[in-house]
This record gives structure tokens, sequence and C-alpha cells, in this order.
């Protein structure tokens, strides 16, 4: 027995000294831990502190390069139909910057059109360089201009930057009039003025559009605007701002002697328009029972109120407005901001809310020094080189001019006209900086 129990504690020792030098082995071969990502260099106990960068990819966990994390498969669209920002994704190469106005398709451009005749190149090429600067969508650009004009407008084109030139499409027109006398419609109001109240009729293949006279500045991108169009009823076809916010020294409520649209009237130097709707739609007139098409509502209003109408075109929209309100969307006056909104006091309270949005200077108040104000938003969007940094080549400078225009109405209350420029000007820097320069190239 002894024997046995003997020859047993020596098996159990072997095994257990056999079943050591197995684990020993084992632990022998196996591979250290991956380090962490890094550049190949000599490890260090305490690395120097790195120098602070703007927050960017990986700034957070699970973001960086060796980040593993693993996402579950986002479902396909139904029926094969992609939206602008999928059509965007797809498009772009892994860690390539966004640019969205490189793969929209073009049922999903913005469409911005405008009429310059007689002195107007330059002025439609600040608003033109405006609504560029600041806006994400791709654009298509309706240029109704006449023939002299043309070989400029391609001119100054050519000599825009690649990386602007390639937000928009643009395209130019003549000047024409498919109804009544041409040489009468040119002339009515302002040189070519008229020619906007055609454009249902020549974009036929264009279903929005916002128009816009050629003394407009875009203070922020034109996306935004464009957004108002989800806004309109089943009814409205049609958007544009009051002539004034306050009724009782509004200019048609004192002068007009034809009918108006509201209590003061609308203006029509920034106008959101569905031509799809306009060109189906039916009229009412106040003289034949049956509704009128677009075309023939214009002409018909026109012969009817010409002796009585002071400014134009914007005259016969508000009569035909007038007959037919329940088919206008008015949007706030910080999307049609004008000197009459603080030359007598400050009365565009949207604009003390939120800043001015969309800029017009009537009564060429850019060139002048009647409005100061106006002027140096005017020279610093002129001014400005493509390639610039927006807040040292722009911003900063407009600071210092606002600061000489203080004795003014207008000048006094500087937060209205910077805000939304300011705003702009952040998303954009943001963008350009930390997207596409990258956190780790900005020192």
């Amino acid at each position: 027995m002894k024997l046995r129990s003997k020859a047993a504690a020596l098996l159990l020792l072997a095994l257990v000294t056999l079943l050591l030098v197995l684990l020993t082995l084992r632990t022998g071969r196996a591979e250290p831990p991956a380090p962490l990502a890094g550049p190949a260099s000599a490890p260090q106990r305490h690395p120097a502190a790195a120098p602070a960068r703007l927050l960017g990819p990986g700034a957070f966990p699970g973001t960086g390069r060796g980040a593993q994390r693993r996402r579950p498969p986002r479902p396909r669209p139904r029926n094969g139909l992609w939206g602008a920002a999928s059509l965007e994704k797809l498009a772009r190469r892994h860690g390539e910057a966004k640019k969205v106005y490189a793969v929209l398709p073009p049922r999903l451009w913005m469409h911005l059109a405008v009429v310059a005749c007689g002195n107007r190149l330059e002025e439609t090429l600040v608003m033109l360089k405006s609504a560029v600067l600041f806006s994400h969508r791709k654009m298509q650009f309706h240029i109704f201009t006449e023939e002299s004009l043309k070989p400029e407008f391609e001119k100054q084109f050519q000599q825009w930057p690649d990386s602007y030139a390639k937000k928009f499409e643009h395209r130019i027109y003549p000047i024409t009039f498919s109804v009544g006398n041409p040489q009468e419609w040119k002339k009515l109001f302002k040189p070519c003025a008229a020619q906007r109240l055609f454009l249902p009729v020549i974009l036929k293949d264009v279903d929005s559009l916002l128009y816009v006279d050629t003394d407009v500045l875009f203070l922020r991108p034109v996306d935004d605007i464009w957004k108002l169009l989800r806004q309109f009823n089943s009814t409205q076809l049609a958007a544009m701002a009051p002539e004034h916010e306050i009724s009782k020294i509004g200019w048609y409520s004192r002068f007009a002697q034809h009918p108006f649209y509201g209590s003061t009237g609308v203006n029509s130097g920034v106008m959101l328009m569905n031509l799809t709707r306009i060109r189906s739609a039916h009229f009412k007139n106040g003289m034949i029972p049956t509704g009128l098409a677009w075309e023939d509502m214009v002409y018909l209003m026109y012969q009817k109120y010409k002796n009585a109408i002071t400014w134009g075109d914007q005259d016969l929209l508000n009569i035909i407005f007038y007959f037919n309100p329940e088919y206008l969307y008015v949007f706030p006056c910080q999307w049609n901001y004008r000197p009459d909104h603080c030359m007598y006091g400050s009365n565009c309270r949207e604009a003390e809310l939120e800043g001015v949005s969309v800029l017009h200077g009537n009564r060429g108040v850019f060139h002048v020094d009647k409005q100061p104000t106006f002027k140096a938003l005017y020279e610093a969007i002129r001014d400005f080189p493509f390639q610039d940094n927006l807040f040292q080549s722009m911003y900063y400078p407009l600071q210092l001019k606002f600061l000489e225009t203080v004795h003014t109405l207008c000048g006094r209350i500087p937060q209205v006209f910077l805000k939304q420029i300011e705003k702009t000007m952040k998303r954009a820097y943001e963008k350009h900086v930390i997207i596409h320069v990258g956190p780790n190239q900005v020192q």
C-alpha cells in the first residue's frame, strides 16, 4: 500500500510539472499586444504634449483612425430613389470633403434669375458673387440682358476661380416680351425691368425660381431663402416681402392710384416663384368671369392700369395679387431689407432679432454716400478677392467701415447688418478649415 501511495504521489507530481512546463512554453510564444497607432519612433513613457489643434475627425471617442466600432448596415432607399445627401455621399471618395454642388442632379439645383440692362453689369456681378460666396447647393443662373453685355458677363465669369465657378452654371438670354409692344415693355419703370413678368412663359422647363433685382446682396446662403418654398400652402405660388412695415408711412397706402396687395403692398425686388403653379393657375381679374392665364392676366392689367402705375412691374404684381391674395406667401422683411427699414428708425423686427438676410439697395444707395452702411457692404463684397480669408479681408475691414457710419440712422444699428453675415462667414470658415484642410494641417 505504501508503494502504491508513493507511486501515485510521484505520478501526480510529474503531471503537475508537465502542465507547468506546457503553460510556460505557451506564454513564451504569445505575441505582445499591438502598440497604439503612432509614429514609428522609440517608445516614450511620458510623451510631450501635442500642440493644440482645432477639433476635427478623431477628436471624439470612436471617431479616430484606430476606431474599430462596426456600424449597423444602413437600409437602402426603396424603389431606387436617392436623396441629394445620398447621391453626394456615393460620389465622394473615402476621406474626401463634401462638395454637394458637384454631384447634385440638375433637378435639385437652385435657380436664380436676374435682368440686367444699361449700366447694371457691375451691380449684377456683385450680386451673383454674394450668392456664390456663401451658398452650398449648386445653382443655375438665368441672366436676361442686352446683346452688348453678353460677352462682358462671359469674360468676368471666366476670371472667377474654379473653386467658385463650379458651384454654378449660367445661361444668358436676350430680352424678349411675348405679348404687346416690346419697346413699351422695355421702357416700363427701369430698362428691361418688365422682363421678369414673362419668366414663367420663357423658362418652361424650370419648376421654381428666385428672382432678384440687380441691387441685391445675399448675406447668407441662397439655400436658406430657397427653403421657404416648402412653406407654401396648396394655393400659394409666389412669395414677396411687404413694401413697408407701417401702413401709415408706406408709399402704396398714401399715394397709389390702383389696387395693391394688403395694407402696404409688396416689394418685388426679391421674389420667390413656383413657376409650375403659375403656369397652371387661373387668375381672377375683376373684369372677366373666367380666370386668365398668367400671360393674359399681365397684359390685361397693364392695359387697364398703365396710366395709373408708378413703379412699373411691381405695381402690376401688386394689382394681380390684390385680386388673388390666396396665391401669395408673404415672407418677413429680413429677406428684402431696404433703406426704408432703418432711415426712419428701425422698423424691421425680424432683422433686429436675426439680422439682415438679403440686402436690397434700392434708389441707388450702393453708389452714393446717402446711406454709407449700404455702400460699405456693397464695396466689401465687390472688392473681396475670392481666395482670401473672409474674416481678414471682408469682415474685419467692414467693421472698421461701420464705425464711420454711426452718425447715420442705419449706422446706429450695425448688429442688424452684421449678425447674419458673421454667422455665414463662421460657417464657411469652419467648413473650409476643419473639413477641407483637416485638423492635422491646422497649426
